[in-house]
């Protein structure tokens, strides 16, 4: 499929341009509305809906940032890699999106998967290569002991993604919290609003001890935690603490699944300046 001659596909006209992690109150970004190529600062009509091992490149499911081109770009453009990324707006069966029971050096509280049975939603599948999975992989801190996600198979049917085609995947990749995730007050996990405001106001009205560590505005939260490593991992410990946090649901996925498709390849969180969420 071909652009239309003269029409502005760079991510600021579409108005996907914005970068969580420079901006934290813009978690999870900007999402577009329908599939697309992510090509650079463009997001180009896309052809595919499905790629294979021919290909070179694995379905892995955005949660939350990952789904936000401005957000990607931003990632991949920090190891100078700028080859495409296809992004399928895909239908998922057996998730939600929950809200990570860690505190994000990023200044923000990001999502995070949760098993949820029977609950469908609009979720974007990134077709990535393995230079571009090592990247992701590296943002999320999955090699590192200290990291906060774990980088899981989830199959079909236990998880049934429809990339729009009429084919169904075997199943895709996700980053599951190696924290947990926050549950809505019955022990159920809370799902994610969408937006940080909303969130991380309700989370510091509901603790003066997170209130005293990050202060009483979003706009306090987000300056306090932002490339504070001591006191994110105090936040974390807090929500441990004050008995918040809950399972996701995807633990027993951790560790099993295919051949890792990034063994022997690049790793870019080598460099010990590699930010980590």
């Amino acid at each position: 499929m071909s652009t239309p001659p003269g029409e502005d596909r760079t991510l600021r006209a579409l108005g996907l341009a914005g970068v969580p992690r420079e901006e934290p109150l813009l978690y999870p970004g900007a999402w577009p509305r329908e599939s697309g190529l992510l090509d650079g600062d463009r997001l180009l009509p896309l052809e595919r809906a499905v790629y294979d091992e021919e290909d070179g490149r694995v379905p892995v499911l955005a949660i939350g940032s990952n789904a936000s081109p401005g957000q990607l770009r931003h990632k991949m453009a920090e190891f100078g890699i700028g080859s495409p990324i296809p992004m399928v707006r895909s239908r998922v069966t057996g998730l939600d999106i929950g809200v990570s029971a860690h505190v994000s050096r990023m200044g923000y509280v990001s999502a995070s998967p949760v098993g949820a049975p029977g609950t469908v939603r609009e979720l974007f599948v990134l077709w990535l290569d393995a230079e571009q999975l090592a990247v992701i992989d590296a943002s999320e801190g999955v090699p590192m002991a200290g990291g906060n996600f774990d980088r899981v198979w989830l199959p079909a049917p236990d998880v049934r993604v429809e990339p729009g085609d009429g084919s169904v995947l075997p199943g895709a990749y996700a980053y599951v919290n190696r924290h947990g995730v926050l549950h809505d007050g019955t022990g159920a996990p809370r799902r994610h609003p969408g937006a940080q405001r909303p969130l991380i106001t309700e989370l510091l009205r509901g603790s003066a001890r997170l209130r005293a560590l990050f202060g009483a505005t979003p706009e306090e939260f987000c300056a306090r935690a932002r490339a504070d490593r001591r006191l994110c991992d105090r936040g974390t410990r807090l929500f441990a603490e004050e008995e918040r946090v809950t399972a996701s649901g995807l633990e027993r996925y951790v560790g099993s699944g295919p051949a890792d498709p990034c063994a022997g390849g690049r790793t870019p969180s080598a460099d010990p300046t590699a930010p980590m969420p």
